[in-house]
């Protein structure tokens, strides 16, 4: 299912801000060196959605679960402050060795504390304190569920938790589909939805995202 029609698709491209250099040049080598896995790195489109919400937030503490290459990791660090920081989360040295070498390129590197485990690990061991300000989860779909509840309780009051792939290419709406990435997406739907810790939107953008902003404790 095309979530939003190819044309529309298009222009939508041809009318946000431009990919600088660095990153056309990123999203053509991943496609050369993982053509298998290239559709995961997210559009271009999507990277200056991610880099106008963070600045949106004012976000200071970023996390990122699932980094490939890095695309929106440098979308995410640019739109931090110069003593922000981001803590990337993946399992794949293959990947992010490409991603390391752009993110020094970019000038971001010392932004970004890139972590080599399992997101879940990870983000346990991150202090219970709500201090998270900006949160992007694009990783195994089966695994959303819990990186989600790790990190809402950890998100500040006001601050955002971006979840991408959200409509699995329109596979959510049909029961027919059963996959359990597909049947784990569902669920994370729901929850979303009735978390009365959070207001949420979701997006056609792309393949779905939605965005969940933390209630403070005197919102009703």
């Amino acid at each position: 299912m095309d979530i939003v029609n190819p044309a529309v698709n298009d222009y939508l491209l041809s009318h946000c801000t431009p990919a600088d250099d660095l990153l056309r040049e990123l999203a053509a080598e991943t496609r050369q060196a993982f053509p298998d896995s290239a559709g995961m790195q997210i559009s271009h489109d999507e990277g200056e959605f991610l880099t106008m919400l963070v600045r949106l937030v004012g976000a200071r503490r970023a996390v990122e679960v699932g980094v490939f290459t890095g695309y929106s990791s440098i979308c995410i660090a640019r739109g931090l402050p110069e003593d922000g920081r981001l803590l990337a989360c993946d399992v794949s040295d293959e990947w992010t060795s490409i991603a390391r070498g752009y993110w020094d390129r970019a000038g971001v590197a010392d932004r970004i504390d890139l972590r080599i485990a399992p997101a879940v690990e990870t983000l346990r061991a991150l202090p219970a304190e709500p201090v998270v300000d900006f949160a992007f989860i694009d990783a195994d779909k089966v695994s959303y569920p819990l990186y989600y509840e790790e990190l809402v309780v950890r998100l500040r009051p006001g601050g955002l938790i971006v979840l991408d792939n959200v409509l699995r290419g329109g596979r959510v709406l049909d029961p027919a589909f059963q996959d359990e990435a597909d049947a784990a997406m569902r669920q994370m739907n729901e929850t979303v939805v009735g978390d009365e810790r959070v207001d949420s939107v979701m997006l056609p953008v792309r393949d779905g995202v939605t965005l969940a902003r933390k209630r403070s404790a005197s919102q009703p």
